[in-house]
């Protein structure tokens, strides 16, 4: 199947029609896999763990009703990567770095997360490379090889959901999970041209999975069609979601804040909020320049919960990682409390800008592209100020790709279905622009 076609709902209709069997894709799956320049997309794999998985699939009674008509979850026979922080039985989990996959071996269980899949019918086709320990957002990794984009050799993937941002691009899994702690999802897909999906705060459950920041840290996905959106949050759903709120309103960060940010980028942003304007949406601007300290609550917390995860193995890391762990070791415990209140106040700021405006609106990175081999030791931190607002707020995000670039969509705490709806919307929406300008 070409790559238009391989989607969550082509695929999976093709698999109801029995026009395709989860063998036939896994197999496609594995042969596309490490198209990347440094063959590194995946840090695990077991090619006849995959084809076994894909039988065991095809063995599942099948009925009527549910999405697809064949009484199969939305994932059943779906070829899908999994971010290498994830516990699977039998497998190692590196969490990117060599120390974490020697030191505990293969992992006695599955994940939660894993379980969650696997029962669905999804067949994992390996877990994929991330920035090591998932603590930062280019997709370098000094042990296992930078992750460079598929279809752009030089180009780095960013990160720390590196490789499930390659496993889309070169076609070996048709969804991949990830994680975003600071931007980790929603960097990778802007950058890739991807869409993403970062749940809100607390769905999914973490066992058998390694934390970086656990206030901080959320699951996701990273896939290609927007229109696929809506069939990608049953996983991470614990709970019955609410009702689908129909959204009327959004708003646009003030431009003054992003001062930094590529032209192209901004070019971008604009338009799709014509886009949604279109749509029927009504547009506002808005102003929040606590924005610009969010970093500076952001990090020291995430560097204070990580360096108590990571204890004892300090000098086992590169530089960089190392300096944050070291860092956060030494936050005080009346700086924390500090830190714990402006957090707290930047989350009831936060509720009050949902209220008032329902979707936030603000680029997912405000560069379009991170060459590989160049000197990124500030990317950090200016990539981080764009979408650390939105990690503090715990909110689910969707990044929408761009003609350059992505924009972040973001809905208050818990409205994770009717955001993914809109981001459905929003992928049939273009796609009948495009049958418009065609005919």
């Amino acid at each position: 199947m070409s790559s238009v076609e391989w989607a969550v709902h082509g695929l999976r209709t093709a698999l109801a029609n029995g026009l395709a069997t989860p063998t036939e894709l896994a197999q496609q799956a594995l042969a596309r896999s490490n198209r990347n320049a440094g063959r590194n997309t995946y840090l695990w794999q077991s090619s006849a763990w995959t084809m076994a998985e894909a039988t065991r699939m095809e063995a599942m009674p099948h009925g009527q009703g549910g999405a697809f008509g064949d009484g199969r979850g939305n994932l059943w026979g779906l070829p899908i990567s999994v971010k290498d922080c994830f516990d699977l039985a039998g497998a190692p989990t590196s969490c990117g770095v060599r120390l974490y996959r020697d030191l505990h071996g293969a992992a006695a269980h599955d994940s939660w997360l894993v379980e969650q899949l696997r029962s669905a019918g999804a067949v994992i086709i390996g877990k994929t490379h991330l920035h090591p320990v998932a603590y930062g957002i280019t997709g370098e990794n000094p042990e296992f090889g930078d992750c460079e984009q598929p279809s752009e050799p030089g180009a780095l993937t960013g990160g720390s959901s590196s490789g499930a941002a390659a496993s889309v691009l070169e076609n070996s899994a048709v969804a991949a999970v990830g994680t975003d702690t600071g931007g980790s999802i929603r960097v990778p897909a802007a950058l890739c041209g991807l869409a993403g999906y970062r749940a809100t705060l607390g769905r999914g459950n973490w066992r058998g999975a390694a934390h970086l920041a656990p206030s901080f840290d959320t699951m996701g996905w990273l896939f290609r069609d927007l229109e696929d959106a809506p069939l990608l949050a049953a996983p991470f759903a614990t709970v019955k979601p609410a009702a689908l709120h129909r959204f009327t309103r959004f708003a646009v960060l003030e431009d003054r804040f992003l001062h930094d940010c590529d032209p192209a980028a901004i070019a971008s942003l604009h338009q799709f909020a014509r886009q949604l304007e279109v749509m029927g949406l009504r547009r506002s601007t808005f102003s929040a320049p606590e924005w610009n300290g969010a970093f500076s609550i952001f990090a020291p917390i995430q560097a204070w919960e990580a360096a108590r995860i990571h204890a004892g193995h300090y000098e086992q890391f590169q530089a960089a990682i190392r300096e944050r762990l070291e860092w956060g070791a030494h936050i005080a415990d009346a700086e924390l409390a500090t830190l714990r209140q402006r957090h707290m106040e930047f989350c009831e700021r936060m509720d009050a800008l949902f209220a008032e405006h329902e979707l936030l609106l603000l680029p997912a990175s405000p560069v379009v592209r991170l060459a590989a081999g160049a000197d990124h030791s500030q990317t950090r931190s200016r990539l981080l100020r764009y979408t650390t607002p939105f990690s503090l707020g715990g909110v689910p995000v969707v990044t929408v790709p761009c003609a350059a670039g992505g924009v972040q969509v973001a809905a208050s705490r818990g409205m994770d279905e009717s955001l993914l709806q809109l981001a459905a919307q929003i992928g049939a929406y273009r796609k009948d622009a495009v049958l418009k300008d065609i005919s």
